[in-house]
């Protein structure tokens, strides 16, 4: 099987049945579509029912778990899924008819070169405008590389090989309900993705998804939040975004109690990069 679609959900039954028109519409169906539902309380269930009762082209395989958070859903999806390439549409968006035709003839040219861990598409919003500012056709680089080489900028829609998943699963931290996605990213800096300036993803930030309210999920999950920002601090990456890591680190640490490990940098910049969350927890984080 070519594609995993894999969706995490948590009360979205009003909006599910829009990307399951948008998964049907495919002109490519060598997919199936794993969903994962994060203890939602509406009636979801009932509608994912009613998706499988209509027989459509492809598999649709239903698990509900807990509250977890969206990582551990990535995980319960990652362990189970089936497709070469393993493609995370959140419940609230929804991708092109296209989508899946493009990217697997683009996934075809590179799939036989191991340094390739996957293909990058643009995400757009509702209306139709691209996020970010893309300068390139095609860009092949790692994620690193994109943000900080080429100077890339805005949410994108990753398709990456399953194996790869598989090989770093979010942690299951106790108590911590999120885990930033760019923890998984800063640890396949040394693959290349290919990223095409194409518009097959579109998405909704909703007031009460991730996005509205990041600080506060964060904050409440602050050892996943200082891992990711250590990781990110100890990259081969410009020293300011190092800095600005490392203040991110102190700004979120001093949410638990529990021992983390510090970034790798000096003395000096640790030391400085602590005074300035300090000034930020005061001015801003504080209020909040």
């Amino acid at each position: 099987m070519k594609f995993t679609i894999f969706t995490p959900t948590f009360n979205r039954a009003t909006l599910l049945p829009r990307l399951f028109q948008s998964l049907q519409s495919q002109l490519f169906n060598d997919f199936e579509w794993i969903i994962v539902d994060d203890g939602s309380t509406d009636n979801t269930s009932q509608v994912v029912q009613e998706f499988i009762d209509t027989n459509p082209s492809f598999k649709i395989s239903y698990y509900i778990q807990p509250n977890l958070g969206k990582h551990i859903a990535i995980n319960k999806g990652v362990s189970v899924a089936k497709g070469e390439l393993f493609f995370i549409v959140d419940s609230d968006d929804f991708i092109s008819e296209k989508a899946l035709s493009i990217i697997d003839i683009e996934w075809e040219l590179i799939s036989g070169d191991d340094v390739f861990a996957g293909i990058v598409p643009n995400k757009c919003y509702i209306e139709g405008k691209t996020i970010g500012n893309p300068t390139y056709d095609q860009l092949d680089c790692s994620p690193y590389e994109f943000r900080y080489k080429f100077n890339q900028i805005g949410d994108k829609a990753e398709i990456i090989r399953t194996s790869i998943f598989k090989m770093y699963p979010f942690p299951n931290t106790v108590n911590e309900k999120f885990c930033p996605e760019a923890l998984f990213f800063n640890k396949i800096i040394e693959y290349k993705l290919r990223y095409i300036n194409k518009d097959l993803y579109f998405c909704q930030y909703l007031p009460d998804g991730l996005t509205a309210k990041i600080f506060q999920i964060r904050k409440e999950s602050p050892i996943n939040t200082c891992q990711c920002y250590m990781d990110m601090a100890n990259l081969n990456v410009p020293f300011m975004i190092k800095v600005r890591a490392c203040v991110n680190f102190y700004r979120f640490k001093r949410y638990t109690s529990v021992p983390v490990n510090k970034p790798n940098l000096s003395l000096f910049t640790l030391f400085f990069s602590k005074i300035v969350a300090d000034i930020i927890y005061f001015l801003k984080d504080k209020n909040n």
